[in-house]
């Protein structure tokens, strides 16, 4: 009895594919990462099931005034104080924004005489108040330094941005929304408030997590001083992969 053996048939190679550049003219070798100390190092998240309006973005490598000058957003949140906001962003936003009618001046003004008329009507009121300055193509919600305070705290800014999320909540015109980190601020300095080191900056992470935990889901612009942490990886939203917590606990 003759067995035949079915015939090989050979699989057909899988294309070769080219490895994908990222510039022309070979210029990957000029632009190695140890060559420029203002970086980050930007790290996957992990694949997820697809949830809208669960994450909170952080805007690694953009610029926030171009974004919003570029009509990207149609609310920014930052802070205002009753004294001088010359070298905030509110200040260069009031500048930038053609369509506004407001000042750097008309700014702190404001924020004055919001403040002398709650001396009248609130004055036990400890609430941390939203201002909204109109600049016609982007509306401002400046968070209201608390007054005699040379600062705001991270409870300060949970309770602002529980405000702020029922303010844009259900209000198409006011999304999309973005925010200033509050870190290395020039004028309204961030402090922690608690823990081993109440009169320090916060971490980003607490500062991500507070806001988080108060219902913004928008986006979130770091300082321009993280730039010179390249050596430690960032993530591009927030809540972070689960795996870093692990990593904290010692698990690998």
């Amino acid at each position: 009895m003759i067995v035949l053996a079915p015939a090989v048939i050979p699989l057909p190679e899988p294309p070769m594919t080219d490895p994908i550049r990222l510039y022309e003219d070979n210029a990957e070798a000029l632009l190695s990462p140890g060559s420029f100390p203002d970086r980050v190092s930007l790290l996957p998240m992990s694949p997820s099931s697809v949830q809208p309006g669960s994450r909170l973005r952080l805007m690694w490598g953009q610029d926030m005034l171009r974004d919003v000058l570029d009509g990207r957003y149609r609310a920014v949140v930052c802070s205002v104080n009753e004294e001088d906001n010359s070298r905030g962003i509110i200040a260069q936003l009031v500048s930038l924004v053609t369509t506004s009618q407001w000042s750097v001046h008309a700014v702190t003004s404001y924020a004055r005489m919001f403040n002398e008329s709650l001396d009248i009507h609130a004055a036990h009121d400890r609430e941390p108040y939203i201002l909204k300055y109109d600049l016609d193509s982007v509306l401002i919600l400046a968070i209201l330094r608390p007054k005699g305070q040379a600062h705001f705290t991270l409870k300060d800014l949970g309770r602002a941005f529980q405000t702020i999320t029922k303010m844009i909540g259900g209000r198409a015109e006011r999304r999309p929304v973005c925010s200033v980190s509050f870190l290395g601020a020039n004028s309204n300095r961030l402090i922690a408030g608690d823990g081993p080191a109440p009169d320090a900056e916060p971490s980003f992470e607490r500062v991500i997590s507070t806001v988080y935990a108060s219902g913004f889901r928008g986006d979130m612009y770091p300082a321009p001083g993280m730039w010179g942490l390249g050596d430690v990886g960032v993530f591009p939203c927030y809540p972070f992969p689960e795996g870093l917590d692990r990593m904290r606990a010692g698990s690998s």
